[in-house]
């Protein structure tokens, strides 16, 4: 099944759930891959509280949003035990603390101003978050990540200046381009810096992501369906 087969909006999450891992399981036998090799994050921004009971009833562990302050509201008082909660929006400097405490990884590491802020939030909490680095890889101005070029110093500064766990690599491609460029690219970033975990892939695209060694996919609308005004 390909990304041209999407889940009717009418689906219960159950239904999506089994339709998406489908998917993902054809797409990793199709490139030789085991499906334990991907994870499923399932993008909750803008979610209403009964979306997230059906994702967890669904058995969906993993979950991604996209701003501190709102996924505070969404988390802070539900039962986190056996579930891992990642940023995968940009984050502003004067917000690292209130991220460390609540995110397990954050996947929007892009710059030596934000590491350090990271790093001494962890410090001073006791807590490190796993991390990942943000690459723009198709350099767009509008869009967070370090760009391509950069991308070495500064998973080597995370590392070795401000000892972050620094796992792997996030990407976001332009929309009007063919991904697999991008996931390409990234691809090849992680392996010469001896990173292991790729995020990229979202539901339009998620196929071709797992095809150039996604270990993390990030649907929002396929699990969900549209996205509901914040």
């Amino acid at each position: 099944m390909t990304s041209s087969s999407p889940v009717p909006a009418t689906a219960s999450m159950v239904d999506r759930l089994a339709a998406i891992d489908a998917r993902i399981t054809a797409a990793c036998q199709a490139c030789g891959r085991d499906r334990a090799e991907v994870v499923l994050t399932a993008v909750s921004k803008t979610q209403p509280p009964e979306a997230i009971n059906a994702a967890l009833a669904a058995g969906l562990r993993v979950f991604g949003e996209n701003r501190v302050q709102e996924a505070q509201a969404r988390w802070q008082e539900r039962e986190r035990s056996g579930l891992e909660l990642r940023l995968i929006g940009a984050l502003q400097s004067n917000k690292a603390d209130q991220a460390v405490a609540l995110f397990d990884v954050i996947e929007t590491l892009d710059r030596e101003k934000l590491a350090a802020a990271l790093a001494e939030a962890g410090r001073r909490q006791g807590r490190i978050p796993r991390i990942l680095i943000q690459v723009n890889t198709g350099a767009e101005p509008q869009k967070a990540g370090v760009l391509p070029d950069q991308a070495d110093a500064l998973i080597a500064s995370a590392r070795d200046r401000h000892g972050l766990i620094v796992e792997g690599l996030m990407c976001i491609p332009p929309a009007d381009q063919d991904p697999a460029t991008h996931f390409q690219l990234l691809a090849s970033i992680a392996a010469s810096n001896g990173l292991s975990v790729l995020s990229m892939g979202m539901s339009g695209d998620f196929e071709a992501a797992i095809r150039h060694g996604a270990t993390h996919v990030r649907l929002g609308t396929a699990l969900f369906g549209e996205r509901k005004p914040a």
